[in-house]
């Protein structure tokens, strides 16, 4: 199997060729670069230039505007002229769909044009057709026809292009021969690649966004490998997750997209897509690209000649069930609280547990952790569906042992003594091999929970993920419980580490349930652990492993959006909230929304100024609302076809 980069345990960046924007050179192991798009109208020239430049004082080094139509490609010289004019340099990137004559006279205006090959030349119809081989290469000889003119003006312009696929917006053409995977994604790209080479034109960047990010890291793992395949060298690489929506769950969403393929060295320019303000996004780019910045150089890891599993499909690594934990169960979530001092029922409540004094019962939410560590024995009898983890002397003076589970480092686990005979979690360390007693022991253990801890390489995800193999290739099936401790100050640094870490795995199959710790030298509180429970079952949504709440495909808004999408968003997410496993897509234009929503359940997508049309999946239900009913009008579509629950608050 040829691996989509250098190594899986040594981090090195995936040689690309060079690409050049203006006087901005991207590859070729240049930095990563970040990168944002703008939300006004791309007529409204000062808006558009004053939004442009917050971007770029918020470190953008690349500034994408909308070009949906020739009027605003002819638009973007006097954006540009005013941008230079006042000492604004950056490279501008003119975002195209239908239009190939607004392609053809932005590339002569700005220094990058962006092109959707699912809806450059075709147009989406949701049709299955049946082509024969002769049928389909006269439709690639068409493309060649359309797409021929902008190569041509990208070269006498010296102009850069990035050829960007969008799950969501295949064309039924690749649609009805390879379907909606991943390797549709990469042979709509490279159908327009091949030619750009056939025209000696490599000024490219591609990009396979997805809103799920399991989708889009298959893409791009199987990008470079037809790319190294075919071509024998490959492109640099835009990275994103398309439409991951707003605050934590986008942030989560696009730090597990992206951060996943950085981590292998994938990657030469980032943009966060959220639904904000689009300077918003730029620091969390920052975030991301300086985990990477210093990376080379870590402890070494022991190589991997040929991984035990495919890393472009996902297949969850087989487990036995030990209690509710590996098997076919969902990934379990154990609340940290060893460090929490005096335990009382209120603090359960950042976890989920709400106990009523008055009824003397438990109110369990839907996230609500499945174990907590405590290096205690609690002090109250327990909600019934919690149990806890504590270090194995505790553990021995417990007197609810079908509560309570022993947690023991390895060498403890070796000697002799009382067990429990339903789980013992064992501490494994990955920067050690693991010794030969252990693994013997665990292959006739049906009572062992491995619990491996993130250390302090550097290089933290690659070295667990090493491990994981280890076991593989013993045949050793106990599940693994992935820990991600932090010491990071900054709680958006430790966000995009729990979600890097853990999620990156959950992608590859691995990890049977997560804990997140905060480990910076201070005292630790029940309200940590209430902001950072949520984060464990976002890592599990995003990753799509465990759906515990409703999941929004929100688009960020850009020139076409036809409402205030920040504000529809939020107004849509609290009366939808507790629809568990129900997917929204809100989106703010016709152009992008009936493909990229593609993932969901239902859709809210503007099609006019005021006006709304809601889809079922794929399929138009009501056309041109007017948007002050459209939003009570998606509860009652949801209503109609059986997915609705009262809400608890109500």
């Amino acid at each position: 199997m040829q691996l989509y980069c250098h190594s899986l345990t040594t981090y090195k960046r995936l040689p690309t060729l060079e690409v050049k924007v203006g006087d901005l050179l991207i590859g070729n192991n240049n930095p990563i670069r970040i990168q944002t798009m703008t939300t006004t109208d791309t007529m409204d020239t000062a808006g558009t230039v004053a939004q442009a430049i917050r971007c770029i004082e918020a470190g953008a080094e690349l500034v994408r505007i909308t070009a949906p139509s020739k009027k605003e490609a002819e638009n973007l010289l006097p954006i540009k002229n005013e941008l230079r004019k006042r000492g604004y340099h950056t490279p501008l990137v003119a975002d195209i769909h239908f239009t190939p004559n607004a392609a053809e006279i932005a590339a002569r205006i700005v220094e990058k044009v962006r092109v959707n090959p699912g809806n450059y030349v075709d147009k989406k119809k949701f049709e299955t057709i049946n082509y024969t081989d002769a049928e389909y290469l006269a439709e690639i000889d068409r493309i060649r026809e359309r797409f021929t003119p902008l190569v041509q003006v990208c070269k006498e312009y010296g102009t850069a292009m990035r050829i960007g696929t969008n799950h969501g917006s295949l064309s039924d053409r690749i649609m009805s021969r390879y379907g909606d995977t991943p390797i549709g994604m990469v042979e709509s790209a490279m159908e327009f690649l091949r030619i750009a080479e056939d025209l000696n034109y490599y000024n490219i960047v591609l990009s396979m966004k997805s809103s799920n990010p399991q989708v889009m890291v298959q893409a791009y793992r199987l990008l470079v490998q037809t790319m190294q395949q075919e071509l024998g060298h490959c492109y640099p690489l835009h990275l994103g997750v398309t439409e991951a929506g707003d605050g934590e769950d986008g942030r989560i969403k696009s730090a597990i997209g992206i951060g996943t393929l950085l981590e292998d060295g994938v990657g030469d320019t980032i943009r966060v897509s959220l639904t904000e303000d689009p300077e918003f996004e730029l620091p969390v780019c920052r975030d991301l690209v300086k985990r990477y910045t210093q990376r080379e150089g870590h402890a070494p890891i022991t190589p991997v000649i040929q991984p035990p599993y495919s890393p472009f499909e996902y297949k969850r690594r087989e487990t036995i069930a030990v209690d509710n934990i590996g098997g076919k169960q969902v990934p379990v979530v154990i609340a940290d609280f060893g460090k929490i001092a005096n335990i009382q029922p209120a603090d359960l409540e950042a976890i989920g547990y709400h106990y009523d004094a008055d009824t003397d019962k438990w109110n369990i939410a839907d996230q609500a952790a499945d174990y907590i560590f405590s290096e205690t024995i609690l002090p109250f009898a327990l909600p019934g569906t919690l149990k806890v983890i504590t270090p194995y002397d505790t553990w021995l003076q417990a007197p609810d042992k079908e509560k309570y589970f022993p947690f023991l480092p390895v060498d403890t686990y070796l000697q002799p003594g009382e067990r429990s005979p339903v789980l013992n979690m064992v501490d494994a360390d990955s920067s050690q091999p693991l010794p030969e007693a252990f693994l013997q022991k665990l292959q006739g253990d049906p009572t062992a929970v491995l619990s491996v801890c993130s250390t302090a390489n550097s290089h933290a995800m690659p070295e667990v993920r090493r491990l994981l193999m280890t076991l593989m290739e013993q045949r050793i099936a106990n599940p693994v419980i992935l820990l991600t401790s932090s010491a990071q100050p900054a709680a958006d640094d430790r966000l995009l580490q729990y979600a890097i870490e853990t999620g990156a795995l959950l992608l590859d199959g691995f990890g049977d349930g997560i804990c997140l710790g905060i480990d910076y030298g201070q005292p630790r509180s029940a309200q940590d652990l209430a902001r950072i429970n949520p984060v464990a079952f976002g890592i599990l949504q995003a990753t799509r492993t465990r759906i515990s709440k409703t999941e929004y495909i929100s688009c960020p808004s850009c020139g076409r959006t036809l409402f205030d999408l920040q504000e529809t968003t939020a107004k849509i997410r609290a009366v939808t909230h507790h629809l568990k496993g129900v997917k929204i897509a809100i989106m703010g234009c016709i152009v992008n929304g009936p493909g990229e929503m593609a993932d969901a359940d239902f859709g809210y997508v503007g099609s006019g100024v005021g006006k709304i049309t809601l889809y079922k999946g794929k399929e138009v239900v009501k056309r041109g609302l007017n948007s002050e009913v459209a939003v009570a009008e998606l509860i009652n579509l949801i209503k109609e076809n059986g997915m609705w629950v009262e809400s608890n608050s109500n």
